[in-house]
Order: C-alpha cells, then structure tokens, then sequence
C-alpha cells in the first residue's frame, strides 16, 4: 500500500526518475507477503547476546555448536571473523525448543540458512551483509536468519538478490542505523521460480561464491556442483562472479543503463572498478535486438 500510494516513488531520489510501480506485478512482490511465490522468505533471531549469555562457552569442544555474530559474515562469506562463543548442544536444543519436548526432531540449526547483519549504516560501503551459513551453527541476535527453506536454490536466489546493489539503494533510502526485520520485508524483489530467465545463472554464481569449504558439500552438489572444489576462493574470479550477479539483478528490477549507471554512482566508497564492472555485466546480459 505505501509503495502504491506514496506521493513519492520507491525510488524518489534518482535523478533520472523512474517509478518502481510499473513492476510491481506477480513476479515482484515484498517478500513479508504469502502467496507470491512458491516460496516465503521468514525471518527470526535466534540467541540474544545478553540474556542468553549463560549458555555460551568460551572455548570449542566435543557437542559444542559455534555462535554466529553480526561481524562474523561478509557478503557471500560465511566465515569473516572466527567465533568467539559456543553453545552446548543439547542445552541449546532445550533452549530453542522451550516447553516442546526433544523427539531428537530436526530444528532450524540443523539446516542451511541464510542470515544478515542486524546492524548496519547507510553511510557504510554496503548496507546489506548477507551470507548462507553452514549447518550446525546458531546466530547471535545481531544476526537475524531465516527459516530453512524446502528447495536450497531459492535460498541462493535470495542471498544473491539482497546482496545485490539495487536492494542495497532500495534500504538506503530508509535505514539509519538498525537493519530490522521490517526493512526486509517491506523491500520489493524479483520472485524469480525455476525455469525463469537468469535463475540458474543466479544460482550457480551464488553456489560458486558461498560453496568454498567442506560445510557446504552438501549444499554444492544439491545444485550441480561437485563439492566446495567448485567454489571459487580466488578474488579476482570472485570479483567478476559478483559483478555479474549485480548485472543481473538489475534487469531483473527493470532498470535502464542510464538507470542502474545512475545508482552507481549512490555508492561513494565502493571502488570504481566494482561499478565499472558491474555496468559492463548489466551491458552483457542486456537482451539481444528484438528479444523482449
């Protein structure tokens, strides 16, 4: 309802001016809202740094999961920084499963999911730090992660699109400090499903990125990798993988050359050569003469 009754388009501040309007069909919807889709994004926070504060350890061991922090990810990097806590397993099942009884049922934790930095500023050089984590691990609550989804690809759709540039101008426009749970879901963004145009070009580039150790074997070969051998660990290769994501995207929201080459230049501290890239990707995907 904002989006379509605001005097003031998604967008408002490009000097080009364009209106995101025209997209919002079927195929782009918030992710908050059901039904769009065959798939949902569903966010949570899983321990809080305080008041969970009892069950973390200090060091590793035997039965000991690692607790993700905010400052532990990169975008596309499951593992920036090491852990400083763990968590006892089975008292953090206890935890996380409150009143319910322990079946040995399988929980959230023991899934691939994908989790972004709560805390982030508009004035960085990207606002939205987002990455799969590996299997076995909780989050921190200056992590808030997603609910494990039925197909793995999606979760790679979603991890490429919300790292993108252009869902990145899309939160600038409205994120001081805190990257709430609302911010997300108020966001429009491609639904893409399988067997859509750029789907396994997105997929395949994600895996490459996020796919670099043994953690995410199982998650490479679910979509046509070998195992994280496949994963790309060199930055240059990386480099060019990532520009050809945000390229993508970009057609994906719709976006002109004068549009995309416009926001850009909304990113003061990122290198040129990454924007100059990332227009020279949107340019390559760009659809040849006379195909819609």
């Amino acid at each position: 309802k904002w989006l379509l009754d605001s005097k003031t388009d998604f967008f408002g501040k490009l000097s080009v001016g364009f209106s995101i309007k025209r997209y919002i069909l079927s195929y782009f919807c918030l992710l908050a809202k059901s039904g769009c889709s065959q798939w949902n994004l569903r966010l949570t926070a899983e321990f809080h740094m305080t008041n969970d504060s009892h069950l973390f350890k200090q060091e590793p061991g035997k039965g000991r999961l690692p607790l993700y922090e905010g400052k532990m990810i990169h975008q596309f990097t499951h593992l920036y920084a090491e852990p400083r806590y763990w968590v006892d397993e089975a008292e953090g099942r206890k935890a996380l499963l409150g009143k319910k009884i322990d079946n040995g049922q399988k929980l959230d934790y023991q899934c691939y999911r994908f989790a972004y930095r709560a805390i982030a500023r508009s004035t960085d050089s990207r606002t939205f730090i987002g990455t799969i984590v590996p299997t076995n691990v909780v989050c921190g609550h200056s992590l808030n992660v997603t609910l494990p989804l039925q197909d793995n690809r999606y979760m790679l759709v979603i991890c490429a699109t919300l790292n993108s540039l252009i869902f990145d101008f899309a939160l600038r426009q409205q994120v001081s400090s805190n990257l709430t749970m609302f911010f997300i879901y108020q966001t429009p963004v491609p639904r893409l499903k399988s067997g859509d145009k750029y789907f396994w070009d997105i997929v395949q580039r994600a895996a490459k990125l996020i796919c670099t150790a043994p953690e995410f074997d199982e998650l490479a070969q679910e979509v046509g990798l070998n195992s994280h051998r496949e994963g790309v660990t060199d930055e240059t290769e990386r480099a060019k993988l990532r520009a050809e994501l945000d390229g993508i995207i970009a057609h994906l929201y719709g976006l002109t050359d004068a549009e995309f080459a416009y926001i850009l230049t909304t990113f003061p501290i990122v290198p040129e050569t990454v924007k100059q890239a990332a227009l020279a990707a949107y340019r390559t995907f760009a659809p040849k003469s006379g195909k819609p």
